[in-house]
Order: C-alpha cells, then structure tokens, then sequence
C-alpha cells in the first residue's frame, strides 16, 4: 500500500520529525556527557574546549559536502547512512572502553569517536534541512518549521538533564549506548517513511566544484546571501547573553545550582513556547517582518538583561530571549527554503550549517577570553547593540521587503 495514500503529507512530516528529533536526543545527550566527563576527570579546560571544538569543526568542513551531496544522491539514504556511521563510531568506542589502560588514552579515542559524530552531523544537517521543504508545502513551512523547533527545545531541554542522571547512577558507556538505541529506533522509523521523489542533481563537476557554484548562487542571489550572513552574525551575537549566560548568573546573582538550573530551564523553555507559538501562528504575512520583529526584541532583551540585578526579571527576559530566538531561526530558515531553487537547497542549508558550526566557536574564542578583562554585562549590552544594527539593516534591506 502506498505510504503516501495512507498518512498524508501531515503524517509524514510528523513521523520524519520524529525520527530526527530521536537521534538528536541521543547525540544531545552523548556531547553533553562526553563534556562533563572530561570536566570531571580532567578538571581541565583545554580537554572541555577540545570536546568542544572536536564537536563542532569537523562538522564546519564537511557542511560544504554534505551540502553538495544532498543534491546529488538520495537525501534519505545520506541520513540514514549518517545516523549509522555515528552509530557504528560509538558501539566501537564502547567496546574498546574496556581495554583501554589509562584515562589519557580513553580521552584521547573519545576526541576521535567525537570527530567521526561530527561529520556525520556534517552530512546529516544539509540534508534534513532540504528534505522539510520537499514534504511541506510553500505556504505551511513557517508553521512547521515551528513545530520542528519545539521539539527540538525540547529534546535540548530533556537531553542534558537525562545525561546527568545516567552518568549519576551508571557509567559512561550506558550513556553511549543510549545513543546507539536511540539511533536505531530513528533510523527504523524512517526506513518506513516514503519520501517524495527528489530531482537529483547529476552534473558532472567535481565536488569542489559543486561547492563553487553552490556559494556562488547563494552569494549572488542578495536574499539568500543577505540571510546567510545575517544568520552567521545573529549566531555570533547569540554567544554573550545566550551561551555565556551561567558566567553572568554566577557572577552576578551567586554560583549555586539553582540559579544555573533555572537559567537552562527558562531558556529552553522559552525557544519550547517560541516554536509553539510559530506553529500556531506562524507569523507575520511578511516573513522579513518576523524576521526584523525577531532581531529587535532579541537585542532589546540582551541590552535588559546585561542591565538587570533582579534574577526573577533576568529568567523572565530569558523567557521572552528563547522566544525572540526561535522566531528568527524559523524565519531565517523558512525564507531559505522558499527562495532556494530545489536543485540547489542542499548546498544552501549546508552553508547554513557552516555558518553556525563556524560563528559559533568564533564567538565563544573571542567572547569567552573578553569575559575575563571586562564585565559580561558589557558585552552583553554591545552585542544587543548590535543586534539591533542587524535588525534595522533588515527592515531596510530592499530584496527583502518584498516577502
């Protein structure tokens, strides 16, 4: 019986969802134990920050491919594949564990096992970006892309917490095989799942080429250029009040548990909301205008919450902050899919994925050391300062006034 007949377009989108925001838990879960292990360990903050970059630079290279690659073979065999190469990685890394004779030696085969994760996050991304568009249509993408978002909160929400407790009562190789559990239920419900069919992209350039032309359309094209780059800034703005915002609770409300547990909460809460309120309302007629609203009031609540001495009104700003969040990721997200021609929309969310595996890090280099020579706060009011540059450059931005 055909798949398509059965469920509809809803369903399958749904049930494609799912089975990516499974194994998103799994590998949520395993890089936040991965990191806290070496924290607890090492004590150190060169292997913290190694963990950290191992997580996302390869990821930052292979977008470029896994871009390409998206267009030219099947998108759903290119995740599965992904899904199992992590998979794969991580039951060789448990096997190993008990043969390895000093915790140096596992750390380092850990940093290995991490890298392999990351490439295929590299391959996997571009491609699940690229099939939402070929399952939804035009004008339900907003909507959906919400839907996606929430669930993606929640799995952020879920999954470090859930990392905390196995690795409480347990060991460090139950957590990897959470991930290979949840992987083979993600990859299972989507070998279920008929897919529409995809034009294939078929020239006979190589892939560097491909690559070539794939930045060269989106960079010629001032729309989709525009919002690349304006989605690698807001990354890079998102750093001080967003990724360093238990610096700033410890530093300025007190370093206990509580106050950083809360922050995590309200935050993920917050983009949960943010994505449930995209679904349901699916924004404004005009896309740039959930766009520009989205910036403004992000930079607003960073310049608040640099200013703040209130902690009940600092988790209330970030409350509205993950809410602010997520209408731009979404906007962002559903103008590229709209204004991408199909043959190329692989490439294109592989460059999205290189501009937040790339900017990310970036500002974590330069406002993590920065955080130690002048207040937090500070950097916090100027990014939103900044922000807001962003967003009043948007709302004057010719080629996107029109959608």
């Amino acid at each position: 019986m055909n798949h398509k007949k059965c469920i509809g377009w809803r369903g399958r989108t749904l049930l494609f969802l799912t089975s990516q925001c499974i194994t998103l838990f799994g590998s949520t879960l395993v890089q936040m134990a991965l990191v806290w292990y070496a924290a607890m360990q090492t004590s150190s903050g060169g292997w913290v920050a190694a963990f950290t970059i191992c997580a996302y630079l390869p990821q930052f290279l292979l977008s470029f491919f896994g871009g390409v690659w998206a267009d030219r073979y099947p998108r759903k065999k290119l995740i599965i594949g992904a899904d199992a190469l992590i998979a794969v990685a991580t039951l060789a890394m448990v096997l190993a564990m008990q043969y390895h004779l000093s915790e140096s030696l596992l750390l380092a085969d850990l940093l290995v096992m991490s890298i392999v994760r990351s490439l295929g996050a590299g391959v996997q991304n571009p491609a699940v970006q690229a099939v939402i568009p070929q399952l939804v249509p035009t004008g339900q993408l907003m909507r959906y892309n919400g839907i996606y978002a929430a669930m993606q909160s929640v799995v952020n929400f879920a999954a470090p917490a859930a990392a905390g407790m196995v690795l409480a009562v347990s060991t460090l190789a139950a957590t990897l095989m959470i991930d290979i559990a949840t992987a083979i239920l993600g990859v299972g419900l989507l070998s279920c799942l008929a897919l529409p069919e995809q034009k294939l992209s078929v020239g006979k350039d190589s892939l560097v080429s491909e690559i070539k032309i794939g930045v060269q359309y989106a960079f010629s094209n001032q729309l989709i250029g525009s919002l690349l780059i304006v989605y690698g800034l807001f990354t890079f703005c998102c750093v001080p009040a967003g990724y360093l915002a238990g610096l700033l609770v410890c530093r300025i409300f007190g370093d206990t548990y509580w106050y950083l547990t809360a922050v995590e909460v309200v935050g993920f809460g917050g983009m949960m909301a943010g994505g449930i309120l995209m679904s349901t309302w699916g924004g404004f007629k005009r896309k740039s205008k959930t766009l520009t609203v989205g910036l403004a009031a992000f930079g607003l609540l960073a310049i608040g919450m640099g200013l703040c001495r209130n902690f009940v009104l600092y988790l209330s700003m970030m409350l509205l902050y993950g809410v602010a969040l997520t209408m731009v990721q979404t906007a962002i997200t559903t103008m590229l899919q709209e204004q991408t021609h199909i043959s190329m929309q692989g490439r294109v969310f592989g460059l999205m994925s290189t501009m937040y595996a790339g900017f990310l890090p970036v500002g974590m280099g330069l406002f993590g050391p920065l955080a130690d020579m002048i207040p937090l706060h500070w950097i916090m009011i100027g990014s939103g300062m900044l922000l807001l540059l962003i967003a009043s450059i948007v709302h004057l931005h010719r080629p996107m006034k029109g959608i």
